[in-house]
């Protein structure tokens, strides 16, 4: 088959997902946004990589505008423009597309559609109502109105769909209101580039580069968007400064990490170290320098966002601490398997009190990292995903 897979961010498990299926012998063409910010997966084609597998960056002509909603609009719908004409020069059987901003998305099908393309969405975040619970308060009126928009197109978008992969059998609910028939789906939870994710010891040369060997080290990466609540971060950072040898690391770029980098000035802090996104081929020793990762989500996020970080923090071998809803996929993920400890985001104290819980307890530490890298090592087997794909695209070009 002619298959292109579009993600949007450019993650890692995507583009994996798309070597996989070139090696079973698959014209595969990758397509992802070249101007984001944001950690990356291997974007480059290697030589180890099959003949009919290529990637491709789209580039918009300014820096993308994220925070002013109506540019962003103008934007999106350029990348989704061009886009469009990268599917119809390919040509391909099918379509699979993930993260992609809703008016792109909304241009992608109705080519697809004119084209004769089959349409696979791939559903990792409800966007329309994610908008709805993030902007509510921050935009009172307008945030409705926009949320509104979002969600009709979303539901638009996803019943027009040819087929639709779900993340989790938690977004079954909301399809079934959305009059989307059961049939029309397949849940395959997102998982981590485990094969590019060796545990490392904290005594690395990217730890000895920025003098960490001999620190206790909580660590986030990732964005630090809307969804997030950096202030935690700080809290966290706050509450240690006069211990020594502990620090909190943060590896981000956008508006969270710089507005903690306001208050380590304000607050004189030195243990809080703040650094841009690393290169994906040093992750491994980037996680493998912490002694705790963390991860934090909103509680408006809800069921509708499982952020991806958490699965590749299980590849590590550490214990996990989140600041998220309990009802989300990966904090289920994270307390069902013991990998480590989920608090409300609402409840700094609590957060504060876990790390201090995890800090004196090395033996428990070590028993969390364990079972998380053996949780990553059961499910991110990409020949068993890369078999639940196939099944669905052969299911489309026979239909």
């Amino acid at each position: 088959m002619r298959i292109l897979v579009h993600d949007y961010p450019g993650h890692p498990f995507e583009v994996q997902l798309s070597r996989e299926l070139a090696q079973r012998g698959h014209k595969v063409l990758h397509i992802y946004a070249g101007y984001n910010v944001t950690p990356r997966g291997e974007l480059k084609k290697k030589d180890s990589d099959p003949e009919q597998f290529d990637i491709s960056p789209i580039f918009i002509r300014e820096p993308l505008k994220k925070y002013s909603f109506f540019k962003r609009w103008q934007q999106e719908r350029e990348y989704g423009i061009l886009l469009s004409q990268e599917i119809r020069k390919f040509q391909p059987d099918i379509l699979i597309s993930a993260n992609t901003p809703l008016d792109a998305q909304r241009l992608a099908q109705k080519t697809a559609q004119k084209e004769n393309i089959r349409f696979i969405f791939w559903l990792q975040d409800v966007i329309g109502l994610a908008a709805q619970r993030l902007l509510r308060n921050k935009l009172p009126v307008l945030g409705d109105i926009i949320a509104g928009y979002y969600t009709f197109l979303e539901r638009e978008l996803l019943k027009n769909s040819d087929h639709i992969v779900l993340i989790t059998e938690d977004f079954q609910p909301l399809m079934k209101r959305w009059g989307i028939a059961h049939e029309q789906t397949t849940t395959i939870p997102n998982w981590a580039t485990l094969n590019q994710l060796p545990v490392q010891s904290s005594q690395n040369s990217w730890a000895k580069k920025h003098c960490l060997t001999d620190k206790f080290c909580f660590m986030y990466t990732g964005t630090l968007g809307m969804k997030h609540n950096p202030s935690l971060l700080l809290e966290l950072a706050l509450h240690y400064q006069d211990v020594e040898n502990v620090n909190v690391v943060v590896i981000s770029e956008g508006p969270g990490a710089n507005w903690l980098r306001e208050r380590k000035k304000e607050h004189q802090l030195s243990n809080l170290l703040l650094m841009e996104y690393q290169p994906f081929e040093e992750l491994p020793q980037v996680m493998g320098t912490a002694d705790v990762l963390i991860a934090l989500l909103e509680p408006e996020a809800g069921i509708f966002s499982v952020p991806s970080k958490v699965l590749t923090y299980l590849c590590a071998q550490r214990p996990l601490l989140l600041a998220m809803p309990q009802d989300n996929l990966a904090a289920k993920i994270v307390t069902q398997n013991k990998a480590g400890f989920v608090t409300s985001p609402n409840d700094t104290e609590a957060f504060i009190k876990t790390s201090e819980m995890l800090i004196n307890d090395p033996l428990l530490r070590q028993a969390c990292g364990q079972r998380a890298r053996a949780y990553a090592e059961e499910r991110f087997d990409i020949e068993r995903i890369g078999d639940q794909f196939e099944e669905i695209l052969i299911n489309q070009t026979v239909v």
